[in-house]
This record gives C-alpha cells, sequence and structure tokens, in this order.
C-alpha cells in the first residue's frame, strides 16, 4: 500500500512535535508537509524547533532540513497532501474553526486537537471506542458548509476525558447505564504545552485550577455519547457529571479518580473488570495500527495504575485502571490513567484518521 501523504499544522509546538514523533514510521501514514505560524515559516524544520525540542527521541533526519511553510499559506501547499492533522489555535476560537474549514475548503480532510470546532454541531468529535458512527455526519457537514467531497473536519475530545469515558462506555453497552458520575483528575505538566515542560517551579506543586478544564469535562462526554441526527449531532444529557480538574508535578499520564452511580442495576466488582478486560471495539476488530490491544488493562494490585509503570500501556493508547471498589456515597469508585500526549492528544487523532481511512472517508491509493 502507498503511503498517505499528510500535513501537520501547528508542527513546532508541543502536539505538533508529539505528531511528527508517533508519524516517523507509521505504516499508513507519511510526512509530506510541516507548517506553522509566520515566526516559524521560511526556516527548516530544524531550525524553528532548535532549543525547543521536548521530545524523547531526535527530530527525524528526513524532516531535519524540511522548509516550514506558514499554516495561513494555502497556495504553496505541496502536492499529494491528503489529510491534515492541526495542533493549531489561533488568537480566538472562531479564528480557529474559520481556520480548520478553510483547510476543508480545500478539499482537505483537518483532523484537529483544538477545541474550537468540538461544539459545532454537525463536527463529529470523536473517540475511536465509543463513536466511530457519528463520523457519519461528515456527509451533512459537507453539504452545509458547501466542501468538496474530500473535504471535512473531524475534532478529537479535551484529553483528560479518554482517562475513563471508554470505561464508561463499556459498562453502558454491557447494559449498566451510569446515571451520575464524580471524577477528580490529577493532569499531566505536557497538557499545559511547553510551559508546563520549562518552568520548573511547576514540578514542584499541585496547581488547584486548569482554567475551563471543568467545563470541559463535564460538558464533552454528552455530545461524544450522543446520537445521530440527520444534520447535527443530538448530545445525550442523561449523565449527571461534577467534575474538580488539577495539575500535578508528572511529565505525561492522567489520572482519575472516578466516582460512578448506575441508573438502574448495580453490577458486581468482578462483572466490572469482566467488562473492562473483554472490551473490544471497531478499532480492536479492524486491529488497526494504533488501536490498543487490549483497550483497557485492569490491574488488581492495590497500588496501580501508576504513571511510572503505566501511562505507555498499549504504545500510550490503553486506558489502565486499577482501585475497582465499592464506596460509601457512590456504587463504585476506581482510578484511571491514559497517556495525555498519546491517547490524549496526537496519537488519539492518529487512531481517528486510521478509523477515517478504514471507513473510505480518506481514500488510499
Amino acid at each position: 500500500m502507498k503511503k498517505i501523504a499528510v500535513g501537520i499544522l501547528g508542527a513546532t509546538g508541543v502536539v505538533g512535535q508529539n505528531y511528527v514523533k508517533l508519524l516517523v514510521d507509521h505504516p499508513w501514514f507519511e510526512i509530506k508537509d510541516l507548517a506553522a505560524s509566520s515566526r516559524s515559516a521560511g526556516k527548516t524544520y530544524g531550525e524553528a524547533t532548535s532549543g525547543k525540542w521536548l521530545m524523547d527521541i531526535d527530530i527525524p533526519a528526513e524532516l531535519l532540513d524540511v522548509q516550514v511553510r506558514n499554516v495561513m499559506d494555502y497556495e504553496s501547499i505541496p502536492d499529494g497532501v491528503q489529510l491534515f492533522f492541526s495542533a493549531t489555535e489561533l488568537d480566538d476560537k472562531e479564528a480557529t474553526r474559520e481556520f480548520e474549514f478553510a483547510y476543508a475548503a480545500k478539499g482537505y480532510p483537518v483532523v484537529s486537537n483544538s477545541s474550537a470546532n468540538r461544539w459545532t454541531s454537525d463536527v463529529p468529535m470523536v473517540v475511536p471506542e465509543i463513536n466511530t458512527d457519528h463520523l457519519e455526519i461528515i456527509k451533512a457537514q459537507q453539504e452545509a458548509h458547501g466542501l468538496p467531497e474530500t473535504g471535512f473536519v473531524a475534532v478529537k475530545p479535551n484529553c483528560s476525558v479518554q482517562s475513563y469515558l471508554v470505561a464508561i462506555h463499556a459498562l453502558r453497552e454491557a447494559g449498566y447505564p451510569v446515571k451520575e458520575i464524580l471524577v477528580n483528575t490529577l493532569q499531566a505538566l505536557s497538557g499545559a504545552g511547553y510551559r508546563g515542560l520549562t518552568e520548573s517551579d511547576r514540578r514542584e506543586t499541585v496547581n488547584p485550577l486548569i482554567p475551563g478544564e471543568e467545563e470541559k469535562t463535564e460538558r464533552e462526554p454528552s455530545k461524544i455519547l450522543g446520537e445521530l441526527g440527520d444534520d447535527q449531532i443530538i448530545p445525550d444529557h442523561s449523565i449527571i457529571m461534577s467534575a474538580l480538574c488539577t495539575r500535578v508535578p508528572v511529565i505525561d499520564g492522567h489520572t482519575a479518580l472516578v466516582y460512578l452511580n448506575f441508573e438502574d442495576e448495580v453490577p458486581s466488582l468482578d462483572e466490572v473488570a469482566k467488562i473492562w478486560s473483554e472490551f473490544k471495539a471497531e478499532p480492536q476488530e479492524l486491529d488497526l495500527p494504533f488501536a490498543p490491544q487490549p483497550a483497557i488493562e485492569v490491574k488488581a494490585e492495590g497500588d496501580r495504575p501508576q504513571v511510572k509503570l503505566d501511562v505507555d500501556n498499549g504504545k500510550g493508547m490503553a486506558v489502565t485502571i486499577g482501585r475497582l471498589e465499592e464506596d460509601v456515597f457512590f456504587d463504585i469508585r476506581f482510578v484511571a490513567l491514559s497517556h495525555n500526549t498519546v491517547r490524549g492528544a496526537a496519537g488519539g487523532a492518529i487512531l481517528t484518521a486510521e478509523m477515517l481511512v478504514a471507513r473510505d472517508y480518506i481514500k488510499q491509493d
């Protein structure tokens, strides 16, 4: 199979660098375009990331001398690019929304990490193990926005949501709908981008406030778990959620302390663990390159999951769960962990793109 040529928008930032790291040896995708702001445009990728490269691998040699394109220059996109991954955030949400649809209007699929289009009603916000059926809204999106048949926008959700929502979905699918969720997140420094990783003071404290994070955590699951309408995705507001989100001094890995009340029957702890351990969804059935096998790893040890031991499970794409217990106020409680810059950012978007290829929204030559 000939690889699909892809571009990275916002290639010099932390998420963009993660895309480079994860895509450099991808069996389906090949990086053909690196784009960033006007500050980096015209420089080689090596020059643009000099002193700012934060990955645990060297910059791939084949990309060092690639000239960085201005993300706003649509006329110099290299021939043959079929897909863009976007890690670009402009000055405001509306500008970012328009920017992503400008690429779609040129005929390019855009899989975005930005929150700007997460609540655009005809843009699918995808966790591939949960709601790949939402990709069917793409046709309605193309019609509503006057896009060519190859152009569209899809987005991934907030990074912390992915540390536990697959587990909630698995329980719902098994016939145990959830009524109430209380979640406290312990979120890694890399989620704050370049400053989070380079400002030493952040490594010595717990910050009890991440602006806007609790609103995203409480709201986004309703769209992800929602129903597909004719021309929009209809959110499911049946679950009551309360979130408290904090920043903690670890590099990678968002941990979630989750408390659940079920709507009706309460499964036994053994049944819950069995449901999670056996859970498979379309990405696992198709054995997509970035699909973790298994999707959920359940740990019986009392001191797991731990960031140091478990953040890279499933090559950083698995959700790891432990401390599954009964609770005094809730039916059950557990601790969940996922890799925020892999599963929660670039890797999650890459898995979404793989689903788009598998479902023929992106054509392979």
